[in-house]
């Protein structure tokens, strides 16, 4: 499914001085991927977005308890995306922090 010829061109913003370049808009799993969404609907959902020129894809390990992250996986994979055109953040639930 390609995304309509009419949408306005993706804006980007450099991350900090790092020269990294992110979409203003990001696709997050949160509990949907790998939970309540058919992985088809999801690997759909994504290649909409990355063919909108959305390059930052967001997930935790706790989505769906993990499947979120292999199914956000499994749809790079799929459609041949190299990993050094996205950005992909991840968060750590209940993560040690030093007191």
């Amino acid at each position: 499914m390609a995304p309509p010829e009419d949408l306005p061109k993706m804006t980007y913003r450099f991350l900090g001085r790092s020269g990294l370049q992110v979409s203003a808009i990001s696709l997050g799993g949160w509990l949907t991927y790998g939970g309540y969404t058919e992985q088809e609907k999801t690997f759909e959902c994504m290649k909409a977005a990355y063919d909108s020129g959305i390059n930052f894809f967001d997930c935790a390990e706790v989505y769906s308890n993990g499947k979120s992250e292999e199914v956000m996986g499994e749809a790079i994979k799929k459609y041949g995306w190299k990993r050094n055109d996205l950005v992909i953040s991840t968060k750590k639930y209940g993560a040690n922090t030093p007191s």
